[in-house]
């Protein structure tokens, strides 16, 4: 059973699947609240979205953000090399965690199928997630396959756990951006999907109608660990770098 229609914001709300974020929110009722860099870019998001000005890399410019908000959806991403996921994928995370402090709000955060397999960008990824549930709030993490390379009758969604698909190509699995955003928002209230960590791709068949019964089927993360519950033990902390274990630390204190 939903909740109650609530106060979201969401991150990265003028990229391809933050603008159906924005539209599937606002379809639920939600009063919404989309972060953009600059007010020009927000000309194309529906008119009933509350637009807010921040930049993602300084968490001091995100107060207006995230005041009196109780979802966060993360659907930002870099497009560049390490340096960029460092500044973006990771430090977006963290900069609006910090920036919440002690208000309340559920996490939908969208990373990528593929995460667990190192290399530099996705490691930067993963790390995101770990702040998330470092945090000790209530979240969903979607890691959704291949954007908009499904067919048209490829819509039956399939949560997978583990992330065991990781060619890099789309045989590790497809999915339409829309379908993405439906399941971040639907991760805010379904109390099926809290504390949930699955990769999303689609088969052919129909959507589903209801996604409760998907995420009630998944195995829950462990409460205090900073991986998903069925995730590959090869990222360790002690090998992180220090400012990484510095945001955890900060973050688990606070949780």
């Amino acid at each position: 059973m939903e909740t109650s229609p609530s106060d979201v914001l969401v991150v990265g709300a003028t990229g391809s699947v933050g603008r159906l974020a924005v539209e599937e929110s606002l379809r639920r009722g939600h009063r919404t609240r989309a972060l953009v860099r600059s007010s020009r870019r927000a000309r194309d998001l529906p008119a009933d979205a509350h637009v807010v000005v921040g930049d993602l890399t300084r968490a001091e410019t995100l107060a207006e953000a995230v005041d009196g908000v109780d979802g966060v959806v993360f659907t930002h991403g870099s497009h560049g090399g390490a340096r960029d996921a460092e500044l973006v994928d990771y430090g977006a995370v963290r900069n609006v965690l910090q920036a919440l402090g002690d208000r309340p709000a559920r996490i939908a955060l969208m990373t990528s199928i593929g995460v667990t397999r190192h290399r530099p960008a996705l490691d930067w990824k993963r790390r995101g997630e770990r702040l998330v549930r470092a945090s000790g709030r209530p979240y969903t993490i979607v890691r959704p396959g291949w954007f908009d390379y499904n067919d048209p009758d490829q819509l039956s969604l399939v949560m997978l756990q583990g992330d065991h698909r990781q060619s890099g190509t789309p045989a590790d699995g497809v999915i339409s951006r829309r379908q993405i955003a439906q399941v971040l928002v639907d991760g805010l209230t379904s109390p099926a999907a809290e504390r949930k960590t699955l990769e999303l791709v689609a088969e052919r068949g129909p959507a589903p109608a209801d996604l409760d019964p998907l995420f009630a089927t998944l195995r829950t993360d462990t409460q205090g660990e900073l991986d998903a519950v069925l995730d590959p033990d090869n990222m360790p902390l002690s090998q992180e770098p220090d400012t990484v274990q510095q945001d955890l630390a900060y973050l688990g204190h606070r949780a």
